[in-house]
């Protein structure tokens, strides 16, 4: 299917409705069970299974989502998408939050993509455990963690070992992503000069194969500006690819209406918010990731 969809939104009240229902449906999502999924140089990284909610034994096997929080790439927890964790669960999907490494002494964001891949093979790995269909597997990144999630889409995994496991998302939800990074100082700062930012940027490595990918994005964002999420999905798009960009107006980084700081002090407009939030279930629903309303 070849899609490209760009909506500059006005807002309507009946999406805030839908949201309060889903947070309604929330309030039955247990805690997260953490989960070892990588030990390396002495860390040990975590993985937060928010198990669907309403769900027999002996039910058949879920969709499942990978969450990676923002913070470029220095910064940042999986606790910050507990909430989406949440959501996604009372929709009937595994949900499950990824701690990887952040950017300091000498980790870079090669690493933490390393980190990426190993949480979706992890995740195929114990696929009958937690029964959910490793053919369904999305990934959900916000910010930097958008950048890393779609690097594992379209960059591609390193090789560990004599795994066969797949280490790719099955389809991609991406909030405020930094997806064009070939001229980006910040990024090109974080590698140390071990690799040119061209090399780990997603736009640059676009591909048939590249899953169907929902953008939510801010018209006035100056962080991860919207040139990168139109030229991500004009080239998907072209190679026969399904992307959807959802843009909302007068807003910036993370959906903010502080448009003259948005690297902090995050003011989200609750309009624009509900609006991608409801963009991306509608999108899981048309690809048989959760079912229909």
């Amino acid at each position: 299917m070849r899609t490209l969809l760009l909506t500059c939104l006005t807002f309507a009240l009946t999406t805030c409705g839908a949201t309060s229902t889903s947070l309604a449906q929330q309030a039955g999502v247990p805690e997260p069970v953490a989960h070892t999924y990588r030990q390396l140089d002495g860390q040990t990284l975590q993985a937060y299974v928010f198990a669907p909610t309403g769900r027999s034994p002996d039910a058949s096997p879920v969709s499942a989502i990978l969450l990676f929080h923002g913070g470029g790439w220095s910064v940042g927890m999986p606790e910050w998408t507990f909430e989406a964790a949440r959501r996604f669960a009372a929709y009937s999907m595994v949900a499950i939050p990824i701690q990887y490494r952040l950017s300091e002494g000498q980790v870079t964001p090669i690493e933490a993509l390393a980190d990426v891949c190993a949480a979706f093979r992890w995740a195929r790995e114990h696929a009958e455990e937690f029964s959910l269909d490793p053919e369904r597997i999305a990934g959900y990144g916000v910010s930097a963690g958008g950048h890393l999630v779609t690097s594992a889409a379209t960059v591609g995994c390193p090789q560990e070992g004599s795994s066969v496991v797949g280490s790719e998302p099955d389809a991609l939800l991406l909030w405020s992503p930094a997806l064009d990074m070939a001229r980006d100082g910040w990024f090109e700062q974080k590698l140390q000069g071990r690799a040119r930012a061209g090399a780990y940027s997603p736009v640059e490595h676009v591909r048939a194969s590249t899953p169907p990918t929902s953008i939510v994005q801010g018209d006035a964002d100056t962080l991860t500006p919207l040139s990168g999420a139109k030229r991500y999905c004009t080239r998907l798009v072209d190679l026969g690819g399904t992307c959807e960009l959802n843009v909302y107006e007068d807003v910036g980084h993370l959906l903010t209406r502080n448009l003259a700081y948005q690297e902090g002090d995050f003011d989200p407009d609750p309009e624009a918010v509900a609006a991608g939030i409801a963009a991306h279930l509608r999108f899981l629903r048309e690809l048989g990731f959760i079912a229909a309303e």
